[in-house]
């Protein structure tokens, strides 16, 4: 393999791990989206006492946060 092949082969591979690592995230931001979906639906169907619905808020706060979170690693990797 020459100098110019294995250049291109460590771009690709790297290129690979890029990939590798933004698909973890794009999961791990699903995942959380199905989650604040999840309570959302329960908050929805339920009767709930104020504190319940204070509980809930908090915990979609909280993924909210996540979300924002991995937003900005998403984007700062991609510009």
């Amino acid at each position: 393999m020459n100098k110019e092949q294995q250049e291109l082969k460590r771009f690709l591979e790297q290129h690979v791990e890029w990939c590798k690592r933004q698909d973890s995230k794009l999961e791990m931001l699903e995942n959380k989206l199905y989650e604040m979906k999840e309570i959302a639906e329960y908050a929805r169907d339920h009767e709930l006492l104020p504190i319940d619905r204070e509980r809930l808020q908090e915990q979609l706060d909280i993924l909210e946060q996540e979300v924002h979170s991995l937003e900005q690693q998403l984007h700062f990797e991609i510009n």
